[in-house]
């Protein structure tokens, strides 16, 4: 192969892979997406990468300083976010998200339901407990689906929900917690059949341990959280904890035209904690 020739290849293939990558990262170029819980965490990371694929954001959360916060590094990748401070377990609240995302914008194409709340709690515990994640976790979402769906079938949109690993196993001390988000997997399958033949995919992911503030929020102190986590790790098949970006990364790939033919299903990204420990040991 002549010097030359050997050039015009290299180069033919540095263009495809540069098409590629520029393709990518505006892969959500002028898609209108609405992701709850944006402050922090999942949600700030479900921000920042929408936000570097060209995504037009409204991010939805309780505390405007932080939402504040995402929004000037979202903005760094080109687009300014709208910033809704809203609670999702707040009937008006919702309504605001929608009204405000359309009249801002002009259409919706995704949702990512990601506001969730966290409580140490089991069977015998307060009952308020499990009445102030139902008003989030299950209410806010569904009323929030509900009222974005009329744009999503316009758009062909979707859904993404941010479930947990925990909709499927069993861990007693956060049993109300597990109960919402089994609920969020049966409200993922429904949807998807009620809005397949619209046009409208809904999806979930179902996280394991992630490393956010979402335990320490719910009442753990540091030491404590350093210590579960760790315990967690050591069963988990593949000893790793996620980071928020790793959850990112497959609710991006989801709302993408990448999963066009993926709908009513559920993705764990768990290190493979929903496998279990065997009982019949080599």
């Amino acid at each position: 192969m002549s010097e030359q020739v050997r050039y015009r290849r290299i180069k033919r293939v540095s263009c495809y892979y540069t098409a590629s990558i520029q393709l990518s990262v505006m892969e959500f170029e002028q898609k209108v997406v609405i992701i709850t819980g944006a402050s922090s965490g999942i949600g700030e990371a479900c921000a920042q990468t929408f936000a570097k694929a060209g995504a037009l954001l409204s991010i939805v959360g309780r505390n405007v300083e932080n939402l504040d916060q995402v929004a000037k590094k979202c903005a760094e990748y080109g687009n300014k976010p709208l910033v809704i401070k809203a609670d999702i377990s707040v009937a008006e609240d919702v309504e605001k998200i929608v009204k405000n995302t359309v009249a801002h914008y002009g259409k919706i194409d995704v949702l990512v339901n990601n506001a969730g709340m966290l409580r140490i709690a089991g069977l015998m515990d307060d009952i308020s407990n499990f009445d102030q994640m139902v008003g989030t976790n299950i209410r806010g979402t569904y009323l929030l689906s509900q009222k974005a769906i009329p744009h999503l079938i316009e758009s062909k949109g979707n859904i993404v929900t941010v479930s947990s690993v925990v909709s499927t196993i069993t861990e007693p001390v956060i049993m109300q917690y597990s109960m919402t988000k089994a609920a969020l997997d049966a409200f993922t399958r429904c949807a998807a059949s009620e809005l397949g033949p619209k046009g409208v995919r809904v999806n979930a992911v179902n996280p394991g341990p992630v490393f956010t503030n979402l335990f320490v929020r719910s009442g753990l102190t540091d030491e404590d959280y350093k210590t579960k986590f760790e315990e967690v790790r050591t069963s988990m098949r593949l000893k790793k904890i996620a980071e928020p970006e790793d959850v990112a990364n497959l609710v991006a790939f989801l709302a993408s035209d990448r999963a066009k033919c993926i709908t009513g299903s559920f993705h764990y990204i768990d290190g493979g904690l929903h496998l279990g420990n065997p009982v019949l040991r080599p």
